[in-house]
């Protein structure tokens, strides 16, 4: 039975524990240059729209057709989700339901293939995503998976090769896209070789989906079958995902693959922080952002690379920077050791040919969406990218304390001129 109080006490009183974990988070994110580049910073708006009591309500199934009484406000903000995402991106089919990537991904799975059907996607190590037929993950175990890579002497993807693979294979689905591949995919050559080999094409565009929304990377949608997206990473907005479409006669199958496919109940909160961070990408400052994102990339490549790190495929052409740490003979844990003891977050990540363990990979994956969000430019990119190649070199020399000081403080000067959140 709750009490008036269970409306109004605040966290900071109900639950110390949890809210002094939150406080500190919100002080590392405040304090830490964030280069994951599966990360960025959301807007107030969206952080209103998460926050809300709509969280309260529970619906499935679609507007119009849902499974429970009381839908009417989240059909107007769902369809609001769709209308955007349409304009956006320029398509006729837009599902905001997925609560992931993955799971859109999944969906997509559910859709198109039944379980052994053969599915080619890049591999893990070249950039690919677990998600796409990784052993590990539920798409590697129900099907038949194959992987492509890229070649040894530039690290791009062979689309000559591809194209021998597929015509080999002959897979069902071929998938382009991943989480760490830096360089712009040639939508038109696999649409080519879909056709080919005859397979459906899907895109996986979750990491530069906010790029083409900006206009600053070329669009998946002309070209592929279905596209998957999430609205995190360079669209700024919840965590959460999207599927897109041309055709609007996927919406049936689409649907039903959502629910009841793969989920139960959407996340009505997220949903209306989707359909806000839409809203915010569909302004003319987010073009603005996106060419930002590219500069930034570009700036911090380029910085790193002049350092004598090896950037895998000599640079980027999105908002992700890729380091291959061989050179230096450490391995992208210890590097992301070093980064993170001077408050700049970043990950390992395996780079294409590495080792398969973990603990082994020689890779450190960087992203600039969030620091582009914070108001970082250029000059500030070219700082950090010196910032980090002073820690790589000290953290291979094998006595990095005193670059570790230096660089932390040289952090807290950038973080106390780009802040976050104020009160008010």
């Amino acid at each position: 039975m709750s009490t008036p109080e269970f409306f109004s006490i605040p966290l900071s009183r109900t639950d110390p524990r949890v809210a002094g974990a939150l406080a500190n988070e919100s002080r590392r994110q405040t304090e830490q240059i964030e280069l994951i580049a599966s990360e960025n910073i959301v807007s107030r708006a969206v952080l209103d729209a998460l926050g809300h009591q709509i969280t309260n309500k529970t619906l499935e199934g679609y507007p119009g057709n849902r499974f429970h009484g009381g839908a009417q406000f989240v059909d107007a903000i769902e369809d609001t989700a769709v209308e955007r995402a349409q304009q956006l991106f320029d398509c006729e089919y837009v599902n905001v339901q997925p609560h992931s990537g993955t799971q859109a991904n999944q969906a997509v799975f559910f859709a198109l293939l039944s379980p052994g059907d053969k599915v080619l996607s890049l591999d893990l190590a070249a950039g690919g995503h677990l998600s796409h037929g990784a052993t590990p993950n539920l798409s590697g175990r129900w099907f038949d998976a194959r992987h492509y890579g890229v070649s040894r002497d530039t690290g791009l993807i062979d689309y000559d090769a591809v194209e021998q693979q597929a015509v080999r294979l002959r897979p069902k689905l071929l998938i382009a896209g991943g989480s760490a591949y830096p360089r712009e995919i040639d939508f038109a050559r696999m649409r080519n070789i879909a056709d080919r080999c005859g397979a459906s094409l899907l895109v996986d565009m979750a990491h530069f989906a906010g790029l083409v929304a900006a206009g600053a990377h070329p669009s998946p949608l002309p070209h592929a079958d279905l596209v998957t997206c999430t609205t995190t990473k360079t669209l700024r907005g919840p965590r959460g995902g999207l599927i897109l479409s041309c055709n609007p006669d996927w919406k049936k199958v689409l649907h039903a693959a959502i629910f009841p496919g793969v989920q139960g109940s959407l996340h009505t909160q997220v949903i209306a922080a989707k359909a806000v961070c839409l809203g915010e990408a569909l302004q003319p400052q987010f073009k603005h952002y996106g060419a930002q994102v590219k500069a930034n990339a570009t700036a911090l490549a380029e910085t790193l690379r002049l350092r004598g790190i090896q950037v895998v495929s000599g640079g980027t052409d999105t908002h992700l920077v890729l380091l291959d740490l061989r050179r230096q003979h450490i391995t992208g844990q210890r590097a992301q050791t070093v980064l993170d003891a001077a408050n700049i977050t970043s990950n390992k990540n395996p780079v294409p040919f590495d080792s398969r363990k973990p603990s082994e990979w020689v890779g450190l994956r960087l992203g600039v969406g969030a620091v582009t969000t914070r108001g970082f430019d250029t000059s500030d990119l070219q700082l950090v990218g010196n910032l980090i190649a002073d820690l790589i070199e000290a953290a291979a020399d094998g006595g990095p304390d005193a670059t570790i000081d230096r660089c932390t403080a040289q952090v807290a000067e950038l973080c106390r001129a780009h802040p976050l959140y104020q009160a008010g």
